[in-house]
């Protein structure tokens, strides 16, 4: 006897669509198949990626608070286990600055363990939103307000690497604007050029080199020169320091229960952080590559994936990285295995080149971000975008304002919202009423036109009718007077939310009231539905004597009405 076919039950139905659901997120065979059969392109993009990523994993690690060990420990983990699962075959996942400015004040408050426990529980999240279908939102978010972070984000990372480019290792305060400044009046005191010199010159080598030779990985370039120079002439420079010769699992266990439920809003604000940037960089992926579309979801599965196990090597937290993205799509990657060559590589240099690594100054690593943060920001996309309407303008400048004041987090909450509200306002105006003439048909006497005119009167409403717009709309149709039927016509209202039904339904309250007839012809039924739901019309009855298909059924109703009052002189007005 066959066995039954479940997924045809309802009881069946939820089971098959969460196996479909896992089944599209898991890894396939055949996106290796292109790297099996012809590895060379995707072998020579990882080690570029990879020399371009190294002292950005070391700088962004030193500036979480964590340290260097911590940057190459999540650029190895994270980057190999996101290559695999991730949902874009050319995203380079690591620690990035935009995670930095998120992690440090975390740092601050709950210490290294805190922000290995963030990592954990932000995974899972990423994990949960992978399975929810969320990875898809990211394509609503407003550009001004992605502009106005990733400038943000660009100063903040700036302002981060002050005290370490002008030597100065103990500033303090709890922005980095201040520790900044604190470092800026402490140089003062006692100003030496070594440092700044330093930064200042790695940072000119990677933005005029990589300017006029993209291909060559200046980065590394400047920041190996600046070592070497250091080193042979005895420079008293801060230098990283030594580093473990392999990966070491940190221990949890001192955390409690309220420990961890403190850490829950963190994790909130880093998953929320790991999901935009790394959607946003796999769009941007998607753009420099011809014929390739990312999956949001498995994209937020993989870099969930990736934060779970990144703390467990003491790494923290990552998202999907758009320059070091770039970097692998330019270098001609073709497929995952680069990724995955650039996280490996990273792991030989961590076992086998610690001690060369652990040489590098301090100040070269600021100079490498400083470059980095002068690459992000768009110039031309923030002119273009400040030139389109004062309400982008507005947009970008409030996000930009907020992410260097308070959290990139914040920043994305208050600018989407921002937009909402403009958006919202610039719908509402566009919304309006207008009176309309009758479309008055028919052989009828002079007299009788004569009559239409003077006691029926028609609106057309065009655009949304919804809580912007709708207490605009009560208070031009509260004039209405010297009439007995007015006719509402609704084919072109665009959208009806629940506000706008109680407000419809308070107009005719109000004109019955004072003995004029509303008449409604051509709502759609998307828009019946509020109206029934709020109890616009209680009864059958009332629906029928209301509401019309067209607007030429509506005024023959009228002209009866009307009709019938001109016959019958003791009806009052």
């Amino acid at each position: 006897m066959p066995e039954p076919d479940t997924t045809s039950s309802p009881r069946g139905r939820p089971l098959a669509a969460a196996t479909r659901a896992v089944v599209d997120l898991m890894p396939r065979r055949d996106e290796w198949t292109p790297a099996v059969r012809s590895p060379g392109a995707d072998l020579l993009a990882g080690l570029i990626v990879s020399l371009v990523a190294l002292p950005l994993a070391l700088g962004f690690g030193i500036s979480s608070g964590l340290g260097a060990a911590a940057g190459l420990a999540t650029a190895v983990v994270a980057g190999a286990v996101a290559a695999v699962f991730g949902g874009s075959r050319f995203q380079v996942t690591g620690p990035t600055g935009a995670m930095t400015v998120v992690l440090v004040p975390i740092v601050a408050q709950h210490g290294a363990a805190g922000v290995l426990a963030v990592g954990l529980i932000a995974g899972l999240i990423l994990v949960a939103l992978a399975f929810a279908g969320v990875g898809r939102a990211v394509r609503y978010m407003p550009a001004p307000v992605i502009e106005g972070f990733t400038a943000g984000i660009a100063v903040v990372i700036a302002l981060q690497q002050v005290p370490a480019a002008l030597g100065i290792s103990d500033a303090q305060g709890e922005k980095v604007w201040q520790s900044a400044l604190d470092a800026v009046r402490r140089f003062a005191e006692h100003p030496t050029l070594l440092a700044p010199a330093t930064a200042l010159v790695v940072a000119a080598m990677i933005l005029v080199g990589g300017r006029y030779l993209p291909k060559i990985p200046f980065s590394l370039v400047a920041v190996a020169a600046a070592t070497v120079v250091t080193h042979l002439l005895d420079l008293d420079l801060t230098r990283i320091g030594a580093l473990p010769s392999g990966f070491s699992a940190p221990s949890l266990g001192f955390l409690h229960l309220e420990d961890l439920t403190s850490l829950i809003a963190p994790a909130l604000a880093v998953a929320a952080l790991g999901a935009l940037e790394s959607l946003l960089s796999a769009t941007a992926a998607d753009a420099m590559a011809v014929g390739t579309r990312h999956n949001p979801d498995r994209e937020l599965f993989g870099q969930g994936l990736a934060n779970i196990a990144a703390p467990l090597f003491g790494g923290v937290p990552a998202t999907g990285a758009i320059a070091r993205t770039a970097v692998n799509v330019r270098s001609g990657a073709r497929t995952r295995l680069s990724a995955l060559t650039h996280a490996g590589i990273l792991a030989a240099i961590v076992y086998l080149a610690a001690g060369l690594v652990a040489e590098i100054p301090l100040a070269a690593l600021a100079g490498v971000l400083l470059a980095t943060t002068v690459r992000m920001v768009e110039t031309a996309s923030i002119l273009a975008i400040s030139r389109a309407t004062r309400a982008d303008a507005a947009v970008l400048l409030v996000t930009f304002l907020v992410t260097v004041t308070f959290d990139l987090v914040t920043a994305v909450g208050i600018g989407v919202g921002f937009a909402a509200v403009l958006a919202l306002r610039a719908v509402a105006r566009d919304a309006r009423i207008e009176q309309v003439p009758l479309d008055e048909t028919g052989d009828h006497l002079d007299e009788e036109h004569h009559l239409l005119r003077e006691h029926i009167v028609a609106y057309r409403i065009d655009g949304a009718l919804f809580f912007a717009a709708a207490h605009r709309f009560l208070l031009e149709l509260a004039d209405v007077s010297d009439v007995k039927v007015v006719i509402l016509r609704m084919s072109r209202i665009t959208a009806l939310d629940a506000t706008g039904a109680l407000v419809l339904k308070d107009v005719i309250t109000r004109l019955e009231n004072r003995d004029i007839e509303v008449l409604i012809s051509g709502a759609k039924p998307e828009h019946l539905r509020p109206l029934a739901a709020l109890g616009v019309f209680d009864t059958a009855e009332n629906e029928r004597r209301h509401l019309f298909a067209t607007t030429p059924e509506a005024i023959e109703v009228a002209r009866a009405l009307v009709s019938t009052d001109h016959d019958n002189p003791t009806i009052q007005d």
